[in-house]
């Protein structure tokens, strides 16, 4: 069938759906009816039609617009590592030479010191990638300028090496808190409280010299991992103290006074009179003094919000407020409160819930490892800030 046949045969489809219609109405006896012409109804329905045909372009418009937009979000990143291109570095270098040394000179500095402060080795001088061509480029409209920006491009090497440091000791820290039974998320927000200290900005005074997307995710990544090696280092895995007998566990169990079943909250230690009771864990005693049945008692609130409680004892050897360190001597064994006899109650708290220390003090010794390197870096990071 040829072209003009096939349109007049769609012509006189059209026609047969757009006729003249007539309806009859009754009403008190009379009867009325109504006539829409065939040509009333090809009118509405082009309006219905254009109606629907806009609501659709304006749909798809918007549809395309949100893929538009989204897929330049994926690209902003690379886009701002580019954002100062070779030319307009080449600008910045023309205005004042000085002031660019100044601000490379203050960055380098700070890049060291945050490669020596988190560990790795240096990587190899970088010759290579967009760092080096700009680099390049620059040397060759202002050879002057070749060394500085020879630097720049160390120094971005150095950021994405700091970058892929701190993300795998992130990962390693999360994987050994899940291993206690803990969510690395809420402790690292926890390990994040109580910060502050002067602003010293990163880049020096003159930081539109030397702006560049990779050093904030060198930023946000040392943080994370700052974070989370700080909560890893707070889980109390240290025995408080230097005994082997466990006289009791934790759970239900026989009340020693009673004789009815009861909850135990924590673990018993049996041991000598004034054996040395040791902090599990680094961190802050946040109560000494008498707590009822616990008798004299002392906790302490860890980095990651984890707090240790000590109980029965005979004598403190620390004071309220005082920060103290894994393993140091915080009191004495004793015997006072609720007790039948000289021994440590030793417990563990998450948000004001008591749970299982056999799990910290029995962990794997892979993951004390991970932590016995976090517990250095936090160390060294609070030296550092001191």
């Amino acid at each position: 069938m040829s072209l003009k046949a096939k349109m007049a045969d769609w012509k006189c489809r059209l026609a047969g759906w757009f006729v003249d219609r007539e309806f009859f109405m009754r009403s008190n006896g009379q009867v009325r009816f109504i006539r829409i012409s065939a040509q009333l109804q090809r009118r509405v329905a082009t309006v219905v039609g254009s109606v629907v045909g806009v609501w659709l372009i304006i749909t798809l418009g918007m549809m395309v617009n949100q893929l538009s937009v989204s897929f330049e979000r994926s690209m902003l990143s690379a886009k701002q590592e580019r954002v100062e291109s070779a030319e307009e570095r080449v600008a910045k270098y023309r205005e004042s030479i000085d002031e660019v040394a100044d601000d490379l000179e203050t960055r380098q500095k700070m890049v060291e010191d945050a490669v020596e402060q988190f560990g790795g080795d240096l990587p190899p001088a970088a010759e290579t990638g967009t760092g080096a061509e700009t680099a390049d480029k620059i040397g060759a409209a202002i050879p002057e300028a070749k060394r500085l920006a020879s630097i720049e491009a160390r120094q971005i090497a150095l950021a994405e090496h700091m970058t892929r440091i701190a993300t795998i000791r992130s990962q390693k820290a999360a994987a050994a808190i899940r291993e206690f039974g803990l969510d690395p998320k809420s402790l690292a927000v926890e390990a994040k409280e109580g910060m502050g200290g002067p602003f010293i900005p990163f880049f020096g005074k003159k930081q539109k010299q030397v702006r560049d997307p990779r050093f904030s995710r060198m930023f946000a990544a040392l943080d994370q991992m700052n974070a989370m090696e700080r909560a890893l280092a707070g889980i109390p895995t240290s025995m408080p103290a230097a005994v082997g007998l466990m006289s009791s566990g934790f759970g239900y169990r026989s009340d020693p006074f009673t004789g009815g079943g009861a909850m135990h909250s924590g673990l018993d230690f049996k041991g000598p009179h004034a054996t040395p009771i040791l902090a599990a864990a680094d961190g802050k005693i946040s109560f000494a003094g008498w707590q009822g049945g616990y008798g004299n008692c002392i906790e302490i609130t860890h980095a990651n919000g984890l707090v240790t409680r000590y109980a029965h004892l005979s004598g403190f050897t620390v004071s309220l407020g005082q920060d103290v360190k894994r393993g140091v001597q915080i009191a004495r064994m004793g015997s006072t409160g609720r007790s039948t006899g000289t021994h440590l109650h030793f417990e563990v708290r998450v948000n004001g819930s008591a749970i299982n220390p056999m799990k910290f003090l029995e962990a794997n010794p892979d993951v004390l490892e991970i932590q016995a390197v976090a517990g250095s870096s936090a160390t060294g990071q609070s030296a550092g800030a001191q």
